[in-house]
């Protein structure tokens, strides 16, 4: 029997607009949309107060680090938190890793995310993904200066819905970030610019460069002299790619990506930046340059909850319609999936999600917002 909801907003064509009806089939379906003139007229209308929105995409996780809630103090910095994350991180058993990851998987789907783009180092957690509601494509990515070959990565990533990433611009040496670069067509995700340290490394200092220096580690990528050179140089234009953090993304910096990218996304994870070195994103500079953004979580290991509310609670000078947008449309976009996924149309089955708690007067999040998921 079809079910038939309603709500004070519903997020329809990137606005918001009252008198909205959604009817959705057995399979979670949209079989209609209408516009009512009066929806307490309408016999068999679930109302619910708030704000309807299609499943949400967390563009960026790590599921598998939820065993490491709590597991590193906040505010190491970038760099006291990659040497916390290499210290800590196998000191868990494999059934403690099984547990946490299925309790936050359960956690996103009540909570209305409908798919993740999710980084993975193991397959230990694959069969929870598997299982779940949640659609994933788990990204496999390469970490480390002296890691090179790509069998393991291409042995993992054997399903269609994995494919393989580079870390990032700093942790990665040429050849193989190349060749990941230059292999298949699947998303590309890439952590950028998440701290200063990044793009001082490629001028041969900071926090960064010093520990590489001190490891006797060596980079061969410094040549292109700034992180986005980097990219430009290394990924094809027509390459769908995910940038993730870009705390310290200057508009030099995303006017040269945006030039030779043609399906470049920037994800934020405010939570995270929080979490590890207390900065800000630069959501509103992204934003006034017109690009794709789309909300991650990151990990449990680096923030206190996966909670898409809470991430989109920290950037509070964005207006919540557009807020809504980059968890729902962007992150969709950015991994191609918005034709099935991030919108409320007829003939998707995307999901339905309720904003509820939200100061509906002045259109923004209180600190007791929350969202469920109805379809």
């Amino acid at each position: 029997m079809n079910r038939k909801i309603a709500s004070h907003y519903a997020l329809i064509d990137s606005h918001l607009e009252r008198n909205i009806v959604i009817e959705v089939d057995s399979q979670r379906r949209i079989v209609a949309i209408d516009r009512v003139a009066n929806i307490d007229t309408c016999a068999g209308v679930e109302f619910y107060s708030g704000i309807l929105l299609a499943g949400m995409v967390n563009a960026h996780c790590h599921l598998e680090l939820s065993y490491l809630r709590g597991a590193i103090a906040e505010h190491t910095g970038f760099a006291g938190f990659a040497r916390e994350i290499g210290r800590v991180r196998n000191n868990f058993s494999d059934e403690e890793r099984i547990a946490a990851a299925t309790a936050a998987d359960a956690q996103m789907w009540q909570e209305g995310v409908e798919a993740v783009a999710d980084i993975a180092n193991d397959e230990l957690i694959m069969p929870i993904k598997e299982r779940s509601n949640i659609r994933y494509h788990t990204l496999f990515e390469l970490f480390g200066l002296n890691n090179t070959s790509l069998d393991a990565h291409v042995k993992m990533a054997s399903s269609p819905s994995t494919s393989i990433t580079p870390h990032s611009t700093y942790s990665v040496q040429d050849a193989p970030f190349r060749e990941i670069a230059e292999r298949g067509t699947a998303p590309l995700s890439l952590h950028f610019l998440e701290s200063d340290a990044e793009a001082a490394l490629y001028c041969h200092r900071g926090s960064l460069y010093e520990w590489y220096e001190r490891m006797g580690w060596s980079c061969d990528f410094l040549k292109y002299g700034m992180p986005a050179e980097r990219i430009v140089e290394s990924i094809p234009a027509e390459r769908r790619t995910l940038l993730v953090h870009n705390c310290a993304a200057t508009p030099i910096d995303v006017m040269t990506i945006e030039t030779h990218l043609r399906n470049v996304s920037w994800v934020l994870c405010p939570e995270s930046n929080r979490y590890i070195s207390d900065v800000c994103p630069p959501a509103a500079m992204l934003s006034s340059m017109g690009v794709n953004i789309a909300l991650g979580s990151d990990s449990l290991a680096s923030a206190r909850t996966l909670s898409m509310v809470d991430n989109m609670r920290l950037l509070s000078d964005i207006p919540l319609v557009e807020l809504l947008l980059w968890a729902t449309k962007g992150g969709a976009r950015a991994m191609g999936w918005d034709d099935e996924l991030g919108d409320l149309r007829v003939g998707t089955s995307p999901g339905i999600v309720l904003l509820e708690g939200a100061d509906l007067q002045q259109l923004r999040l209180t600190p007791t917002s929350l969202t469920r998921r109805i379809i």
